[in-house]
Order: C-alpha cells, then structure tokens, then sequence
C-alpha cells in the first residue's frame, strides 16, 4: 500500500469490500475494482486502494483529518450526469468543467499543477 497512508488507531476495526464489474462474469474470469476500505463501527468509507497501482490511494475526502491548502485550481468532471443540486457554482473561479471526463488523467493534472508530493 502507497507509503502515504498512516493509520494511527483503529485497524482492528478496517474492512475491505472488492466489488466485482460484472455480474454475469465469473469473478475467476473478470478483473474486480479496487479494495475499498471502510470502518466496521460507522460504516464510514475511507479509501480505495488497487493492487494494480500499489503507490496510490484513493481517500474519501470526509477521512482526511490533516489539515490541506485550498487548491488554486479545480476541475469539475462528469457534468451531464451531475443532479442539478450537485453541479458546481458557475462563478467560482478557476474551475474547469467538464461533461465527461477530462482528456487527462487525475495523475497528469496534479504534475501540471504542481500538485504531486
């Protein structure tokens, strides 16, 4: 698992749950999502983790407690799917939006923006 993640308290209490895509495969012969990591006392989801890219996790942003700058940028993707009440403020500044998905990765932004670590 990514180096990044340190759990202080409560990893008796962690589960993980591997949600498969299809169904009406047979999980033998279909490649499953990734771990998604929650608390067995609340129910709280806390991050997604693949066995593909081991240097990467994923936090639910709720599950971050240290404190994080307010970024300079932002991108807002999936928007035809959005619910209307879901759909980024039109004035707020420096926000990309996209209908889709945008024609870069989540990993391109951050080393565009100068966001990686």
């Amino acid at each position: 698992m990514a180096d990044s993640l340190r759990i202080t308290r409560g990893s008796d209490e962690l589960k993980s749950y591997r949600a498969i895509k299809d169904k009406a495969v047979a999980p033998s012969e279909q490649t499953l999502c990734q771990n998604r990591y929650f608390c067995t006392t609340c129910a709280s989801y806390l991050w997604a983790h693949s066995d593909e890219w081991p240097q990467w996790i994923y936090p639910y942003a709720s599950a971050i407690d240290t404190a994080l700058p307010v970024p300079g940028q932002t991108a807002s993707i999936m928007l035809d799917s959005a619910a209307e009440w879901a759909k980024p403020d039109k004035v707020q500044k420096r926000n990309e939006t996209f209908a889709g998905y945008p024609p870069y990765s989540l990993e391109q932004w951050h080393a565009e923006h100068a966001d990686l670590g």
